[in-house]
């Protein structure tokens, strides 16, 4: 099993930063509500913007829309750890 660490802080795994965008993160601030990374020393900010790019977005689709955003997603959407 290989672990790719984004977030040594944390150790936030690329995986995890996949798995919180795929249920709905957009964006570095909403990885580290979900997780923390990139709260503590910052370095893995931009490896998480990397991660994320420019892709297809459910929240960012929304707002696009004119529609409400966080309405949509709630915290409890059940994130699987990554194994």
């Amino acid at each position: 099993m290989n672990r790719v660490y984004v977030c040594s802080c944390f150790g936030v795994t690329e995986q995890q930063v996949k798995q919180h965008a795929k249920n709905g993160a957009c964006t570095p601030r909403q990885i580290a509500s979900a997780s923390k990374a990139g709260t503590d020393c910052g370095s893995c900010v931009r490896s998480i913007q990397a991660i994320l790019g420019r892709g297809a977005c459910p929240r960012r689709e929304l707002a696009e829309k004119g529609k409400p955003v966080l309405a949509e997603l709630s915290p409890a959407q059940g994130l699987e750890e990554a194994a």
